[in-house]
């Protein structure tokens, strides 16, 4: 049924019809170790850069080289917000199960322990998002 969809998007493309990419934004909120900042002078602060690279890693040790390849074309981290955790990450519809369940596999974002919670999954515009 697949090849039967890329073969009918691959036709569509051709004729100069445009085919939509459909992505999936998922809502996380970030739990840090609130000990954590008590202890030391600088503490964490969760970025797209750390958030990013834990579920990159994430993937990597979860799905292997190929995971990692096949859910890297439209994973991406579109918004964190330091004071309230909550983050927003893009994937396909696709690897959006894959994404998801790396996530909530992160244990730790720079030696901080660190627990990801889903708050929504929706398949709207970010913008629709920014409400949280």
């Amino acid at each position: 049924m697949t090849n039967l969809l890329y073969l009918a998007n691959w036709i569509l493309q051709k004729k100069g019809v445009m085919v939509r990419f459909k992505n999936r934004y998922m809502v996380m909120e970030g739990f840090l170790d609130p000990n954590r900042d008590l202890m030391e002078d600088d503490p964490i602060v969760l970025t797209q850069f750390n958030v990013s690279k834990a579920i990159k890693d994430s993937i990597l040790v979860n799905f292997g080289e190929c995971g990692l390849a096949s859910s890297l074309g439209s994973l991406q981290v579109k918004y964190v917000n330091p004071i309230t955790k909550l983050c927003i990450i893009r994937a396909s519809r696709e690897e959006y199960q894959k994404v998801w369940s790396a996530i909530t596999m992160v244990r730790s974002i720079s030696n901080c322990p660190v627990l990801f919670n889903l708050l929504d999954l929706s398949g709207e515009s970010v913008k629709t998002l920014i409400a949280y």
